[in-house]
């Protein structure tokens, strides 16, 4: 997340803005729009967004007859971009409610184009799509990892990212904006995992060729039927990470997990016998217990990989963004590397690209990737934590 806030514990947001310097508004002369890198893969990329409702789960802060509301996106590959524009990283309300809470003071018309050609039809081979679900971290927002997304989508996976609702900075299709100050509300990991579990029953409904959109919004041509609800992965940051590991003891839908230097509190101790692997930076084995705790309940296949120089931002858009932020509001590298550490942020994002992708291939198409064996002389940054 570009953002001014660090995620402890089970979500609590602390403001980093009491202790930052203040910095001066952009001075050049038309600053250029951010942007993101160029996924890897071979198909183009396609995205729409979803507007769901959960009708087994009222929403009290809404008040009575209303049931809890999210915002997802779907990325996919894509058999033909022409004439479909690319979509911007947040929708223009979202991004400037964005700005505003995270006190950076930067031009919402400079909000980068992502891959996603928005309704762009999809690429079907007569063979199902898998499917890999995602959840942000606290105080966070569902294009937090786009870089992963459309990396994994231009590989040929369908992801889904979500909204948690009163947890995140999200705009509905009415024009309501909310962010996670707009009401006082608390969310958990367990809150986060109910609703990726009702994620999980929209991608059912996908993949059964219904439409799970509240307003019956029309999807793009092929998306109906293309997703495999057989092989489902989940990847999750800070609090997603937690998430993630409590959806994957809680729903057998989910075939394998990834955390992003997920904190595991409050401490799991249940045992997980499907394929986890954790990429950590400050919520580390030796620094939380929690996490210590979480991996000696892994019974199955496990994997826990560690960049140098990452932080907790370090496994994100974040990589990619401040930097670029930061030359418009005359940050000091100093500045920068108290947010995202001093891992490169060109190398973060190849790990970033590689890592997730070898773990999903791994385990959702059983294509044995190397990468995951050891160390590798390609990553020498990256650290396998026995």
């Amino acid at each position: 997340m570009l953002a001014t806030a660090l995620v402890v514990g089970v979500g609590a947001a602390v403001p980093l803005g009491v202790a930052r310097p203040a910095w001066a508004a952009a001075t050049a002369p038309g600053p250029a729009r951010l942007t993101l890198p160029v996924p890897t893969g071979p198909h183009p990329v396609g995205t729409v967004p979803l507007h769901l409702m959960d009708a087994s789960r009222p929403d009290p802060v809404a008040g009575p007859g209303h049931y809890r509301e999210l915002m997802a996106s779907v990325w996919y590959p894509v058999r033909d971009t022409g004439g479909y524009p690319r979509g911007p990283w947040m929708p223009d309300g979202a991004m400037r409610a964005f700005l505003t809470y995270t006190g950076f003071p930067i031009d919402p018309a400079l909000v980068p184009l992502t891959a996603g050609h928005v309704g762009a039809p999809v690429h079907r081979t007569g063979h199902r799509l898998p499917v890999v679900v995602y959840s942000h971290g606290a105080g966070s927002h569902r294009a937090d990892h786009t870089v992963m997304v459309q990396e994994l989508a231009s590989h040929g996976y369908v992801v889904v990212t979500v909204d948690h609702t009163y947890d995140a900075i999200t705009e509905f299709p009415d024009g309501r904006v909310l962010t996670p100050d707009s009401y006082n509300v608390s969310l958990y990991p367990k809150d986060y995992a109910a609703d990726i579990r009702f994620l999980l029953d929209c991608v059912e409904e996908l993949a059964a060729g219904r439409n799970p959109d509240t307003d019956g919004k029309q999807l793009p041509a092929g998306l109906l039927g293309a997703l495999d609800p057989q092989r489902i992965g989940m990847l999750g940051w800070s609090k997603g990470g937690t998430a993630t590991a409590l959806t994957m003891l809680a729903d057998q839908r989910v075939s394998a997990g990834l955390s992003l230097d997920g904190p595991m509190q409050p401490t799991i101790t249940a045992d997980l016998d499907r394929p986890f692997m954790m990429m950590t930076a400050v919520f580390t084995r030796a620094a939380m217990p929690d996490v210590a705790e979480f991996w000696t309940h892994l019974r199955g296949w496990r994997l826990n990989i560690q960049a140098d120089g990452a932080l907790h931002f370090s496994y994100g858009d974040n990589e990619v963004l401040i930097p670029q932020a930061a030359k418009l509001l005359g940050m000091t590298e100093q500045q920068v590397q108290d947010m995202i550490g001093t891992l490169d942020p060109a190398r973060a994002v190849r790990i970033q690209q590689a890592y997730p992708l070898a773990f999903f291939d791994l385990h959702l198409r059983h294509r044995r990737e190397h990468l995951l064996d050891g160390p590798s002389v390609a990553f020498p940054e990256v650290k396998f934590i026995p």
